[in-house]
């Protein structure tokens, strides 16, 4: 056999191919065409030698001659392969066949590289996938490979680890370095363990049900705080009471951490059942609520779904039929059942569902009694499960209509008095107070008016709320006639039975109500309110604004017999210290002085300005240094406050104050203001 070696290189028979000259050779290409270190056939394919690939000799199959070329249209250009293509954006507008710019542009297009994206061969034309997308050449579509890389020599690994698969599952994001451990403490028996933990304590290996010893053993800066059981059960009612409101009618509290919804009926109404569960999850997640749901033909099945299913399955969707199969291969824990059953089951080697569900049911009852067979009969729908809702409340209302339109203020008066008496009779049976109350008056041309009174207190005593709805009757307009009147409760409180013996002694505090609910209807209740000390040294930051009628601050718990505050005998110090007088009207914010005549540092003011009037002062008291409340704001911690008081020649007494300690620039600007007037 023959062999002619090219003539421009050094290779003769009987010598091998040098490293150093396939390394230069491979080098010499462009870098997405290089052959990686582990392909050594294609590295020595990429050498010029004599034995890589030859062409057809003429025994081959002949080559066609090309076509005779075409005239390119504006906007298009000449592919590699002969082909006419539309033009890229960089010569969109140019002419191809005469404008020597445009052939230039072209030609240094068609010498970049073919690849521009990650990818180690040359891009296939549309003829080349077409054709090679129902052959049986390995090279056509790579295992592995994701669709986005359609390139017959494209490394697996590099692409699965760039663009993976559709639908495949992900690495969890990671989690932002400045979101510290938290968890939620609980004291079981005589050992405080974690009742719950953050992503970021859970990525820790803090799980519930560890001890917190262990814990802060692990993790030093852990932030732990106490759990609340009862307000957890209380945002799950309502959360329960919303859903119902909102989605179904039926929902039910299954545990402290699992709602059951009924969806018979409803699905179809929300886009079906799967849509219904995105749109839930979605919402809940807005409201700061991470959630997991699943929907079987029972409630076991889907309770079982929702715990111990897959997790990277927010929304588990269970076909009719399919839950035995779906609840099979799940622990035994699913089934809702005791520790002492779990552990025993374990002892025997049951950890499945679907083992249990092979086994006989007399033995499983004798062994562990009716409450287990009950709950996989359950989860399985052999027996039902029936669902207790939430209640949810229905709002008090009452209606009456007239045959005739009434239009007289005691036609309308003599209306009320019917319906408060039925109000009253309607909320007693429910349990509760109104609190807010509106009247709807439906007028013969379709006109309602509306009006609203509130109460300081839950009440439903009817000659009260009669009494007030009847001071607001002239603010009706009958127009042509009134057909209905109707009573809304737009909010209520719960009221139980009312102790009369403080009303039948004969010395019983005076009930402010029926005073505050009169004038509050009659000046507004945003206008109405007492004021509350507050525990502040800052004048504006001691008093509060409460409504009239909220009960005092409860009193201090009692203390133990061993705290060391009991030895302080002293009585509690008032917010309002006494001596140190407040004026009796306080400035909503300080207004500035002007013109102010003071000795230099910690003299009274003489003379001042105040809203374009001077005061000439004649006597004055102070200061009275106030600082500012560093742990408030930053630049509180070296701000001070002299206050005086002082007296005018008219006798007129006002509350001033120097900002600053006149000495240090840090401590204020020195500028004088008024603060309130004395009586």
């Amino acid at each position: 056999m023959q062999c002619d070696a090219p003539r421009n290189t050094g290779w003769r028979p009987g010598a091998r191919w040098a490293r150093e000259d396939v390394q230069a050779s491979i080098e010499a290409l462009p870098y997405h065409q290089r052959p990686p270190m582990r392909e050594l056939g294609r590295r020595s394919e990429a050498a010029a030698h004599p034995f890589r690939a030859m062409p057809p000799d003429e025994g081959g199959p002949v080559v066609p001659a090309p076509p005779a070329p075409t005239r390119v249209p504006a906007g298009h250009w000449r592919n590699p392969n002969g082909m006419i293509d539309h033009a890229p954006s960089p010569f969109r507008d140019l002419d191809p066949n005469g404008d020597e710019r445009a052939m230039g542009a072209i030609a240094r297009w068609n010498a970049m590289p073919a690849i521009r994206y990650p990818g180690e061969g040359p891009h296939p034309n549309k003829l080349e996938r077409m054709e090679r997308r129902g052959s049986n050449d390995p090279h056509a579509k790579p295992p592995g490979v994701v669709p986005f890389f359609d390139t017959a020599r494209t490394t697996a690994d590099v692409v699965a680890r760039n663009c993976p698969e559709q639908g495949a599952p992900r690495d969890p994001a990671p989690l932002a370095d400045t979101e510290p451990p938290l968890v939620t403490a609980q004291k079981v028996g005589s050992r405080v363990e974690i009742a719950a933990a953050s992503p970021t304590a859970l990525a820790m290996g803090l799980t519930p049900g560890m001890a917190l010893t262990q814990a802060r053993a692990s993790v030093p800066d852990l932030d732990v705080r106490d759990a609340d059981p009862a307000g957890d059960r209380a945002a799950l009612e309502r959360l329960a009471l919303t859903l119902a409101r909102r989605w179904t009618p039926t929902v039910m509290v299954a545990d402290d951490a699992t709602l059951l919804l009924d969806l018979t009926g409803v699905a179809h109404l929300h886009g079906g059942e799967a849509r219904l569960g995105r749109r839930l999850c979605a919402l809940l997640a807005r409201h700061g609520v991470g959630a997991r749901m699943a929907m079987a033909d029972t409630a076991g099945a889907a309770w079982a779904l929702a715990h111990h299913g897959p997790a990277d399955k927010p929304v588990q969707l269970c076909p009719p039929g399919a839950h035995a199969d779906a609840i099979a291969p799940l622990p035994v824990a699913a089934l809702r059942l005791d520790p002492v059953a779990r552990e025993l089951l374990a002892r025997l080697g049951i950890d499945r569902v679907g083992a249990l569900a092979a086994m006989p049911r007399g033995p499983l009852v004798r062994r562990f009694g009716t409450a287990l067979v009950r709950r996989l009969d359950q989860a399985l729908g052999r027996l039902p499960e029936p669902l207790v809702p939430v209640p949810v409340p229905e709002p008090v209302v009452v209606a009456e209509r007239f045959a005739e339109p009434i239009a007289t203020p005691e036609a309308i008066a003599a209306s009320l008095a019917r319906l408060v008496a039925k109000l009253a009779t309607a909320l007693a049976g429910v349990g509760q107070g109104a609190r807010l109350l509106e009247l709807a008056a439906d007028r013969v041309d379709h006109a309602v008016q509306r009006l609203r009174i509130g109460l300081a207190r839950p009440t439903r005593e009817p000659g009260h709320l009669l009494r007030l709805l009847a001071r607001r009757i002239e603010e009706i307009e009958p127009g042509y006639g009134i057909d209905a009147l109707t009573l809304h409760v737009r909010r209520a409180d719960p009221l139980g039975p009312e102790a009369l013996a403080p009303e039948l002694a004969e010395e019983s505090a005076p009930d402010l109500a029926p005073l505050v609910d009169a004038i509050a209807n009659r000046i507004g209740a945003h206008r109405l309110w007492r004021s509350a000390a507050v525990e502040s040294d800052v004048p504006e930051r001691a008093v509060a604004a409460v409504p009239p009628l909220d009960p005092a601050e409860a009193d201090a718990p009692a203390l133990k017999a061993d705290d060391v505050r009991r030895l302080d005998e002293r009585a509690p110090t008032h917010p309002w210290q006494p001596r140190w007088p407040r004026p009796a009207r306080l400035l909503r914010r300080p207004e500035q002085l002007d013109n102010v005549v003071s000795l230099w540092p910690d003299g009274a003011p003489r003379r001042f300005t105040w809203r374009g009037r001077s005061y000439a002062v004649v006597r004055a008291d102070g200061p009275e240094r106030i600082a500012g409340e560093w742990w408030r704001r930053p630049a509180e911690r070296a701000g001070v406050r002299d206050y005086f008081r002082v007296e005018d020649e008219g006798g007129s007494r006002f509350w001033l104050y120097r900002r600053g300690d006149a000495e240090r620039a840090e401590t204020g600007d020195r500028r004088w203001f008024l603060h309130g007037w004395f009586a």
